[in-house]
């Protein structure tokens, strides 16, 4: 419904008119395809991420794993456009952007995921560590900063913050397995994510070894989010808002929360995607919307659980 009403937006007129036709192929579905894609991976990772760290603060955006992702895509954008062209970097790009950020989110992941076993997962020793692994972060893409070209440093700013339009079918093309495969597969472990609210103890008197089934949950998890931020840059408060409604909702069982996490996911980036179109005569940055969106409802959330306590 969400993609139909985006789609819509400016009426029919695509149908009729060969530039609106344009507009539509080669602008609005790339963008419809990153918002679906960057939504479903942001809301499963983290659903799933809470679920392994017993932590419903466990953003990819909050704990610092988008954090770590954006920090190596920083590296390739900068170092890369200073090295080489701009054309032959518009090619490269398309491939080294995931891996790099993938390999960011897995360093971070592992990072996070570790200091929460050694601080016995308390929710606030998580919510530090991931704010010292993003400062860190930070700090060396500040550092980067000072030696980037002007336009680098404008286009990185940007992106930090996130877009829909920074793709087109190509890296779509390379996108989309790497986030399609780790959705489906996380989506089949749900029955032995169910299994971990018991404990390690008790899930492993149902046969599963909690040690490696996290580890590779992990790596499905920062793979997500380091596509995810590769074609659209890092996206805040998706990952905290969307599982928290569901679980408000629908209780805590996996095999509902996963699947409707990442529907309500892609069908909230494709609302602030209709509403750049619709209100703004420029492209708004999503972080900047997905935060006023989300925060207020985020916030009545609270209030609403609160007084049913």
């Amino acid at each position: 419904m969400s993609s139909f009403v985006f789609l819509s937006a400016d009426g029919f007129s695509y149908l009729s008119d060969p530039v609106e036709l344009h507009i539509l192929l080669q602008i609005k579905l790339p963008v419809l395809f990153t918002a679906i894609l960057v939504g479903v991976a942001i809301a499963l990772s983290s659903a799933t991420l809470q679920v392994l760290l017993r932590n419903p603060l466990a953003d990819p955006g909050i704990i610092g794993i988008s954090a770590g992702a954006s920090l190596m895509a920083a590296v390739v954008l900068l170092t890369g456009s200073i090295t080489l062209g701009s054309n032959q970097w518009a090619s490269l790009s398309y491939y080294m952007l995931p891996l790099a950020c993938f390999v960011g989110a897995m360093i971070s992941s592992f990072l996070i995921f570790a200091l929460a076993r050694k601080l016995q997962a308390s929710m606030s020793s998580v919510i530090l560590a991931g704010i010292g692994i993003s400062t860190i972060a930070g700090a060396i893409i500040g550092w980067l900063y000072l030696y980037a070209p002007p336009q680098s440093i404008k286009n990185l700013s940007f992106w930090l913050m996130g877009s829909l339009h920074n793709t087109n079918y190509i890296s779509l093309l390379f996108a989309a397995p790497l986030i399609l495969i780790p959705a489906v597969l996380l989506m089949l472990q749900t029955s032995k994510l169910n299994w971990l609210y018991l404990g390690a103890s008790a899930a492993q008197l149902r046969g599963l070894e909690p040690k490696k089934f996290e580890r590779n949950v992990l790596i499905l998890c920062a793979l997500l989010i380091g596509t995810s931020v590769s074609i659209a840059g890092s996206i805040a408060f998706i990952g905290l808002l969307i599982p928290h409604f569901v679980r408000q909702f629908w209780g805590h069982d996996n095999r509902i929360v996963m699947p409707m996490s990442g529907l309500l996911g892609a069908g909230l980036l494709i609302f602030t995607a209709s509403i750049n179109e619709w209100v703004f005569e420029f492209i708004v940055p999503v972080s900047m919307l997905t935060a006023s969106i989300g925060g207020p409802l985020f916030i009545y959330s609270l209030l609403k659980q609160q007084r049913l306590h």
